[in-house]
């Protein structure tokens, strides 16, 4: 469907060819060659983008963009800068332009970006509502974060979402992701801390077969995986030096190159990136470059811990039981008032993720419907001194020797499977006697082969 779309540009030769540009994709155009005349025409027709130079006769690019921000709020905005200005193209995104392209504009790249951007008009019309079932809570905090989530969807600025472990900053930059025009392109999280150092540079920008012992294939890299949507970098912090300079240069070039490859490949990805550090701290102690901080961190996106936001604990704690009774096709289980106070007067210094935890734990292993007090085991004090003579486990010397590398999670994982089958086979497949065999309770048996694969 043809778009009305707005180039504003003194130099005739520019217009001219935004102009034939445009048109050939099939959208109507309208030119001015000043501020005057672009805020003119914007007074007169609606515009579904502007296209706008930084230097401009009467001001500068920044100037329309803040002007379009006020009185215009639900057109998009791309900025046209000089080649390597990159503070202007930065001071253009935190005014509000959607994006920015540098001069001499490429086409194929300037038709992505028109695509992209003509992606936000309309917008959808559930964007509150499915703002509200992805992050729950009442609280003036979330209320807030909602506000500036819907702004920030529209732009294509990196964001640098920061926030304290399991306070929810992937959630937040998957709802970036999805408010925004590139909803239907993938999103590909990438947590930076959990790459091997050897593999970071294959794994970001893929590889050629033959590159290093082992490549046996091409491989394509998370930049290219995650091609016309968004890569978001958790725990950034902790990229090695070395790849904070390979990683500036491709998001700079927005081209990367495999290992073992002799071309850059062209990319068009959004940066979202993150850490539970002090990404300042980071950068003055030497740990993180200032040049790649600058770039990633356009706009910095705050998000609340729990217990800034305690009133959304009882709407949380519904949510997350609730989830877990439809996974074991229980009833819902409930909370007592003296559990909810216990809940709601606890620090949470593992934010969402230790209630998740807390609640799973008591939703395992209460007897009854309903999560009393003493159900909820908190972190909030420092673990018992072992005795003397005591063992350091409730199990010591029943856990079978184990030699080589191997997964304690699936190792245990497995030696649960194996209780549970003896206790069902001696129990002829009574769940309820078979719980009882194991010393928990019977959702707590019904939970576990859930969880296990085995119901």
């Amino acid at each position: 469907m043809a778009q009305n779309i707005l180039i504003v540009d003194d130099e005739p030769d520019i217009r001219e060819l935004l102009d034939i540009t445009l048109i050939r994709m099939g959208h109507s155009t309208h030119t001015a060659a000043d501020l005057a005349s672009a805020r003119q025409a914007l007074s007169e027709r609606h515009f579904d983008l502007c296209l706008t130079d930084m230097n401009l006769p009467d001001g500068n690019g920044i100037d329309l963009v803040r002007h379009i921000q006020k009185h215009h709020p639900a057109t998009p905005v791309a900025v046209i800068t000089a080649y390597g200005s990159v503070d202007t193209a930065i001071a253009a995104l935190k005014a509000g332009a959607f994006d920015f392209v540098s001069k001499p504009v490429e086409l194929a790249r300037l038709r992505d970006l028109v695509t992209t951007a003509l992606k936000l008009t309309g917008g959808k019309s559930d964007e509150g509502a499915s703002l509200k079932r992805e992050l729950l809570g009442q609280s003036p905090a979330i209320e807030t974060l909602r506000r500036q989530i819907r702004k920030l969807a529209r732009s294509q600025a990196p964001i640098y979402i920061s926030g304290e472990s399991g306070s929810g900053k992937e959630l937040v930059a998957r709802m970036i992701h999805t408010q925004g025009p590139r909803a239907d392109a993938p999103f590909v999280p990438v947590n930076c801390g959990a790459i091997p150092s050897e593999l970071m540079e294959s794994e970001f920008f893929g590889h050629r077969k033959g590159a290093f012992t082992g490549a046996t294939d091409h491989k394509e890299g998370l930049f290219q995986a995650a091609n016309g949507g968004t890569l978001f970098l958790d725990e950034v912090a902790d990229l090695p030096l070395p790849m904070q300079v390979k990683l500036l240069r491709a998001i700079q070039e927005k081209a990367v190159r495999p290992v073992g490859g002799d071309r850059e490949i062209p990319v068009d990805v959004r940066i979202l990136a993150a850490t539970h550090k002090n990404l300042q701290n980071e950068v003055t102690e030497g740990r993180f470059r200032q040049d790649l901080f600058y770039r990633i961190n356009v706009i910095e996106l705050k998000v609340p811990p729990l217990r800034e936001r305690k009133e959304d604990i009882p709407l949380l704690a519904r949510h997350i039981l609730d989830k877990l009774s439809a996974e074991c096709d229980l009833p819902p289980m409930g909370l007592t008032q003296a559990a909810l106070d216990k809940l709601t007067s606890h620090p949470f210094p593992g934010n969402v993720r230790e209630l998740e935890n807390a609640l799973e734990r008591a939703f395992t292993l209460c007897d009854g419907d309903e999560i009393d007090a003493a159900d909820l085991v908190l972190e909030s004090a420092a673990p018992a001194q072992r005795q003397e003579g005591e063992p350091s486990s409730p199990i010591a010397g029943d856990v079978p020797d184990i030699t080589g590398d191997v997964n304690l999670e699936e190792f245990l994982e497995s030696i649960e499977k194996q209780a549970i089958e003896k206790a069902l086979e001696e129990t002829r497949w009574n769940k309820t006697a078979a719980a009882k065999k194991l010393g928990i309770s019977f959702r707590a048996l019904r939970y576990r082969l859930k969880k296990l694969g085995m119901d």
